[in-house]
Protein backbone atom coordinates (compact mmCIF):
# COMPACT_ATOMS: atom_id res chain seq x y z
CA UNK A 1 0.00 0.00 0.00
CA UNK A 2 1.59 3.23 -1.13
CA UNK A 3 1.70 6.36 0.94
CA UNK A 4 -0.57 9.09 -0.39
CA UNK A 5 0.72 12.46 -1.50
CA UNK A 6 -0.97 15.51 -0.07
CA UNK A 7 -0.97 18.90 -1.75
CA UNK A 8 -0.60 21.41 -0.30
CA UNK A 9 1.71 19.91 2.28
CA UNK A 10 0.00 19.73 5.71
CA UNK A 11 1.39 22.00 8.38
CA UNK A 12 1.39 25.58 9.62
CA UNK A 13 2.32 28.43 7.32
CA UNK A 14 5.52 30.39 8.00
CA UNK A 15 5.19 32.77 10.95
CA UNK A 16 5.66 35.82 8.74
CA UNK A 17 2.76 34.81 6.51
CA UNK A 18 0.54 34.10 9.53
CA UNK A 19 1.33 37.53 11.00
CA UNK A 20 0.56 39.22 7.67
CA UNK A 21 -2.77 37.39 7.33
CA UNK A 22 -3.76 38.17 10.91
CA UNK A 23 -2.77 41.83 10.44
CA UNK A 24 -5.05 42.11 7.41
CA UNK A 25 -7.90 40.48 9.36
CA UNK A 26 -7.41 42.71 12.40
CA UNK A 27 -7.33 45.84 10.21
CA UNK A 28 -10.52 44.85 8.36
CA UNK A 29 -12.34 44.18 11.63
CA UNK A 30 -11.19 47.50 13.02
CA UNK A 31 -12.29 49.49 9.99
CA UNK A 32 -15.67 47.71 9.80
CA UNK A 33 -16.53 48.51 13.42
CA UNK A 34 -18.77 51.57 13.59
CA UNK A 35 -17.83 52.46 17.17
CA UNK A 36 -14.13 52.24 16.34
CA UNK A 37 -14.57 54.46 13.29
CA UNK A 38 -16.37 56.98 15.48
CA UNK A 39 -13.44 57.10 17.89
CA UNK A 40 -10.61 56.89 15.38
CA UNK A 41 -11.85 59.00 12.47
CA UNK A 42 -15.07 60.91 12.98
CA UNK A 43 -14.48 62.47 16.43
CA UNK A 44 -10.92 63.71 15.71
CA UNK A 45 -12.00 65.08 12.31
CA UNK A 46 -15.03 66.88 13.75
CA UNK A 47 -12.99 68.37 16.60
CA UNK A 48 -10.37 69.62 14.17
CA UNK A 49 -12.93 71.26 11.86
CA UNK A 50 -15.13 72.66 14.66
CA UNK A 51 -12.47 74.24 16.85
CA UNK A 52 -10.52 75.53 13.86
CA UNK A 53 -13.53 77.48 12.60
CA UNK A 54 -15.34 78.44 15.81
CA UNK A 55 -13.57 80.62 18.37
CA UNK A 56 -14.43 78.60 21.47
CA UNK A 57 -11.01 78.12 23.07
CA UNK A 58 -8.20 80.67 23.04
CA UNK A 59 -5.28 78.59 21.77
CA UNK A 60 -2.83 81.49 21.74
CA UNK A 61 -1.90 80.82 18.11
CA UNK A 62 -2.41 83.11 15.12
CA UNK A 63 -4.37 80.33 13.44
CA UNK A 64 -6.19 77.89 15.69
CA UNK A 65 -5.49 75.00 13.33
CA UNK A 66 -1.73 75.38 13.91
CA UNK A 67 -2.29 74.58 17.59
CA UNK A 68 -5.07 72.04 17.10
CA UNK A 69 -3.64 69.84 14.34
CA UNK A 70 -0.75 68.35 16.40
CA UNK A 71 -3.09 67.75 19.34
CA UNK A 72 -5.68 66.03 17.17
CA UNK A 73 -2.98 63.81 15.67
CA UNK A 74 -2.05 62.80 19.22
CA UNK A 75 -5.72 62.17 19.97
CA UNK A 76 -5.99 59.94 16.89
CA UNK A 77 -3.06 57.84 18.11
CA UNK A 78 -4.64 57.48 21.54
CA UNK A 79 -8.06 56.61 20.11
CA UNK A 80 -6.61 53.74 18.06
CA UNK A 81 -3.71 52.41 20.12
CA UNK A 82 -5.41 52.77 23.51
CA UNK A 83 -9.21 53.15 23.44
CA UNK A 84 -10.03 51.11 20.33
CA UNK A 85 -7.50 48.38 21.01
CA UNK A 86 -8.48 48.05 24.68
CA UNK A 87 -12.20 47.67 23.90
CA UNK A 88 -11.73 45.27 20.97
CA UNK A 89 -9.19 43.09 22.80
CA UNK A 90 -11.25 43.10 25.99
CA UNK A 91 -14.31 41.68 24.24
CA UNK A 92 -12.19 39.19 22.27
CA UNK A 93 -10.92 37.93 25.61
CA UNK A 94 -14.48 37.85 27.03
CA UNK A 95 -15.84 35.78 24.12
CA UNK A 96 -12.92 33.33 24.15
CA UNK A 97 -11.45 34.49 20.84
CA UNK A 98 -8.00 35.05 22.33
CA UNK A 99 -8.08 31.64 24.02
CA UNK A 100 -8.84 29.91 20.73
CA UNK A 101 -6.27 31.92 18.80
CA UNK A 102 -3.74 31.14 21.52
CA UNK A 103 -4.29 27.42 20.84
CA UNK A 104 -3.80 27.86 17.07
CA UNK A 105 -0.46 27.57 15.24
CA UNK A 106 -0.19 31.36 15.49
CA UNK A 107 2.09 32.07 18.48
CA UNK A 108 0.74 34.46 21.08
CA UNK A 109 3.58 36.93 20.52
CA UNK A 110 2.76 36.85 16.79
CA UNK A 111 -0.89 37.65 17.57
CA UNK A 112 0.18 40.69 19.60
CA UNK A 113 2.53 41.68 16.77
CA UNK A 114 -0.34 41.48 14.28
CA UNK A 115 -2.52 43.65 16.52
CA UNK A 116 0.26 46.21 16.79
CA UNK A 117 0.79 46.26 13.02
CA UNK A 118 -2.96 46.69 12.54
CA UNK A 119 -2.86 49.71 14.84
CA UNK A 120 0.02 51.20 12.83
CA UNK A 121 -1.80 50.68 9.52
CA UNK A 122 -4.90 52.40 10.92
CA UNK A 123 -2.80 55.26 12.25
CA UNK A 124 -1.23 55.83 8.83
CA UNK A 125 -4.73 56.23 7.38
CA UNK A 126 -5.74 58.53 10.25
CA UNK A 127 -2.69 60.75 9.93
CA UNK A 128 -3.13 61.03 6.16
CA UNK A 129 -6.80 62.00 6.51
CA UNK A 130 -6.30 64.47 9.37
CA UNK A 131 -3.30 66.05 7.67
CA UNK A 132 -5.33 66.58 4.50
CA UNK A 133 -8.16 68.17 6.50
CA UNK A 134 -5.75 70.40 8.45
CA UNK A 135 -3.98 71.54 5.27
CA UNK A 136 -7.37 72.37 3.78
CA UNK A 137 -8.07 74.52 6.86
CA UNK A 138 -4.83 76.46 6.34
CA UNK A 139 -2.38 74.51 8.49
CA UNK A 140 1.29 75.31 7.89
CA UNK A 141 3.35 72.50 9.47
CA UNK A 142 7.06 72.91 10.13
CA UNK A 143 9.81 70.81 11.65
CA UNK A 144 11.52 67.51 10.97
CA UNK A 145 9.33 64.62 9.74
CA UNK A 146 11.69 62.10 11.38
CA UNK A 147 11.05 63.65 14.80
CA UNK A 148 7.31 63.52 14.15
CA UNK A 149 7.55 59.85 13.16
CA UNK A 150 9.58 58.98 16.25
CA UNK A 151 7.08 60.72 18.54
CA UNK A 152 4.17 58.90 16.89
CA UNK A 153 5.91 55.53 17.29
CA UNK A 154 6.70 56.20 20.95
CA UNK A 155 3.15 57.37 21.55
CA UNK A 156 1.76 54.26 19.88
CA UNK A 157 3.93 52.02 22.06
CA UNK A 158 2.90 53.86 25.23
CA UNK A 159 -0.83 53.76 24.50
CA UNK A 160 -0.73 50.18 23.20
CA UNK A 161 0.84 48.97 26.42
CA UNK A 162 -1.78 50.73 28.53
CA UNK A 163 -4.62 49.50 26.32
CA UNK A 164 -3.46 45.87 26.42
CA UNK A 165 -2.92 46.09 30.17
CA UNK A 166 -6.49 47.28 30.66
CA UNK A 167 -7.95 44.71 28.25
CA UNK A 168 -6.00 41.86 29.83
CA UNK A 169 -6.85 42.57 33.46
CA UNK A 170 -10.38 44.03 33.58
CA UNK A 171 -13.72 42.60 32.57
CA UNK A 172 -14.87 43.58 29.08
CA UNK A 173 -17.67 45.82 30.36
CA UNK A 174 -15.31 47.55 32.77
CA UNK A 175 -12.78 48.01 29.96
CA UNK A 176 -15.45 49.57 27.74
CA UNK A 177 -16.46 52.07 30.42
CA UNK A 178 -12.94 52.84 31.64
CA UNK A 179 -11.42 53.25 28.17
CA UNK A 180 -14.13 55.69 27.07
CA UNK A 181 -13.89 57.61 30.34
CA UNK A 182 -10.11 57.91 30.05
CA UNK A 183 -10.52 59.04 26.43
CA UNK A 184 -12.85 61.87 27.47
CA UNK A 185 -10.72 62.93 30.44
CA UNK A 186 -7.51 63.04 28.42
CA UNK A 187 -9.28 64.85 25.58
CA UNK A 188 -10.11 67.67 28.02
CA UNK A 189 -7.00 67.64 30.20
CA UNK A 190 -4.29 66.39 27.88
CA UNK A 191 -3.46 69.56 25.98
CA UNK A 192 -5.29 68.40 22.86
CA UNK A 193 -7.70 71.32 22.55
CA UNK A 194 -7.16 73.37 25.73
CA UNK A 195 -3.54 74.58 26.25
CA UNK A 196 -2.02 73.25 29.45
CA UNK A 197 -1.06 76.77 30.55
CA UNK A 198 -4.79 77.42 31.07
CA UNK A 199 -4.72 75.02 34.04
CA UNK A 200 -3.47 75.89 37.57
CA UNK A 201 0.26 75.33 38.10
CA UNK A 202 -0.23 72.34 40.41
CA UNK A 203 -2.56 70.61 37.96
CA UNK A 204 -0.37 71.44 34.97
CA UNK A 205 2.71 69.86 36.55
CA UNK A 206 0.77 66.58 36.83
CA UNK A 207 -0.94 66.78 33.44
CA UNK A 208 2.41 67.31 31.68
CA UNK A 209 3.45 63.81 32.79
CA UNK A 210 0.55 62.12 30.96
CA UNK A 211 1.38 60.37 27.67
CA UNK A 212 -1.25 62.34 25.71
CA UNK A 213 0.23 65.62 26.98
CA UNK A 214 3.77 64.53 26.13
CA UNK A 215 2.71 63.47 22.63
CA UNK A 216 0.56 66.51 21.83
CA UNK A 217 3.11 69.00 23.22
CA UNK A 218 5.98 67.20 21.51
CA UNK A 219 4.22 67.22 18.15
CA UNK A 220 3.30 70.88 18.68
CA UNK A 221 6.92 71.82 19.43
CA UNK A 222 8.01 70.26 16.15
CA UNK A 223 5.10 71.03 13.83
CA UNK A 224 4.17 74.46 15.16
CA UNK A 225 7.44 75.74 16.56
CA UNK A 226 9.81 74.07 14.12
CA UNK A 227 11.91 72.65 16.98
CA UNK A 228 14.09 69.56 16.82
CA UNK A 229 13.30 66.32 18.58
CA UNK A 230 11.76 67.20 22.01
CA UNK A 231 13.71 64.70 24.06
CA UNK A 232 11.89 65.52 27.31
CA UNK A 233 8.53 64.51 25.91
CA UNK A 234 10.16 61.61 24.08
CA UNK A 235 11.58 60.31 27.35
CA UNK A 236 8.17 60.60 29.03
CA UNK A 237 6.58 58.54 26.26
CA UNK A 238 9.39 55.97 26.40
CA UNK A 239 8.91 55.51 30.16
CA UNK A 240 5.15 55.03 29.70
CA UNK A 241 5.84 52.55 26.88
CA UNK A 242 8.23 50.47 28.99
CA UNK A 243 5.94 50.48 32.02
CA UNK A 244 2.76 49.77 30.03
CA UNK A 245 4.15 47.04 27.79
CA UNK A 246 6.04 45.45 30.66
CA UNK A 247 2.96 45.38 32.89
CA UNK A 248 0.81 44.07 30.01
CA UNK A 249 3.27 41.24 29.36
CA UNK A 250 3.32 40.38 33.06
CA UNK A 251 -0.36 40.59 33.99
CA UNK A 252 -2.28 39.97 30.74
CA UNK A 253 -4.78 37.11 31.17
CA UNK A 254 -5.88 35.26 28.04
CA UNK A 255 -9.07 33.90 29.59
Amino acid sequence: MSTGTYAPKPGAAPVGRMIAAQTVLETKMLLRNGEQLLLTVIIPSLLLVLFSNVDIVDTGADKAVDFLAPGVLALAVMSTAFTGQAIATGFERRYGVLKRLGASPLPRWALMTAKTLSVLVTEVLQVALLTAIALGLGWSPQGDPVSVLLLLVLGTAAFSGLGLLMAGTLRAEATLAAANLVFLLLLVGGGVIVPLDRFPDAARSVLELLPISALSDGLRDVLQGGAGMPWGQGLTLAVWAVLGLGAAARFFRWE
